[in-house]
């Protein structure tokens, strides 16, 4: 943008076009790959759970996509049977399953994604400490409003309401 202030209509038209950007992008990995929506949105949550270093059971998986216990059971086995997961007996307690991303899967999203990585690298590193710290904080708050007025919206436990 070349303008000085850019008002708040401008930064959520410009928000709904990354968005729509960024499903484009997510939608040619999914395609390419044989992957649903729902897919490759486990596949993200599984990934932020090993990068956390946290383990992911099947029902915190379930919780995390809002899905039932059978619908949970379907996309880990469509994802176990399309070699992206596994599931294991936790290391800690062995009467826990957790669901974990295959190495294979984790360096084929690593290549697929590398270059949008690298353009974005290049889109934040052009801005100084306190400019990425404002902009984190606008990301953060964007995020924490789009969940309330999802939650707003269809309270949990709620699902869409008839037309």
């Amino acid at each position: 943008m070349t303008q000085d202030t850019v008002s708040a209509y401008e930064l959520m038209i410009l928000m709904r076009r990354l968005n729509v950007e960024s499903d484009r992008f997510v939608e040619r990995f999914a395609t390419t790959h044989g992957l649903h929506r729902t897919d490759l949105n486990a596949l993200v949550v599984i990934l932020d759970a090993l990068g956390a270093g946290r383990p992911l059971t099947p029902g915190g998986l379930g919780a995390a996509l809002n899905l039932s216990p059978p619908a949970t059971t379907a996309l880990i086995d469509r994802l176990e049977q399309a070699g992206h997961v596994e599931r294991r007996r936790s290391a800690t307690d062995r009467r826990k399953i957790e669901v974990v991303m295959n190495e294979q899967a984790v360096h084929l999203a690593g290549r697929f994604f590398a270059p949008l990585g690298r353009h974005l690298t290049t889109t934040i590193d052009a801005f100084g400490p306190e400019e990425r710290r404002i902009i984190g904080e606008f990301l953060t708050r964007s995020i924490e409003a789009t969940v309330a007025a999802r939650e707003e919206h269809h309270p949990a436990g709620q699902g869409d309401e008839p037309a």
